[in-house]
């Protein structure tokens, strides 16, 4: 019996965002869209096997995964057409990663000119 999975027209993108919101889903999504389809049960990512479960069930509800069974294994993907056509460019901005911050001194404010004597 293959899990429920909403038509993502029907999903509020506030739920979408708050599926992606997570450190761990966001983890998920990424090792998704850099390597195709896993089995649930090799995501390790620091988690119990009932957190991890948990995660993988916000991201399938929130319409970002499906999920197809294939005997006593389930096997997760991304939903990355469905997801671009709906919401363009969401997961390109949400799957690149942050500019690495910036090395250089910070700015130091400037210092009030101070008054010539008389």
């Amino acid at each position: 019996m293959e899990p429920h999975e909403p038509d993502l027209t029907a999903v509020p993108v506030t739920t979408v965002l708050a599926a992606l919101a997570d450190d761990v889903r966001l983890q998920i999504v990424r090792a998704l869209a850099e390597g195709g389809e896993f089995a649930c049960n090799t995501f390790e990512f620091g988690v119990s096997k009932a957190t991890r479960s948990h995660h993988l069930k916000v991201l399938r509800e929130a319409g970002l995964t499906r999920t197809r069974a294939a005997g006593t294994s389930r096997y997760v993907r991304l939903r990355r057409d469905e997801l671009e056509r709906l919401y363009p460019g969401l997961l390109n901005a949400v799957l690149t990663p942050p500019p690495a911050p910036s090395r250089a001194a910070p700015s130091r404010p400037a210092r009030p000119a101070r008054p010539e004597p008389a």
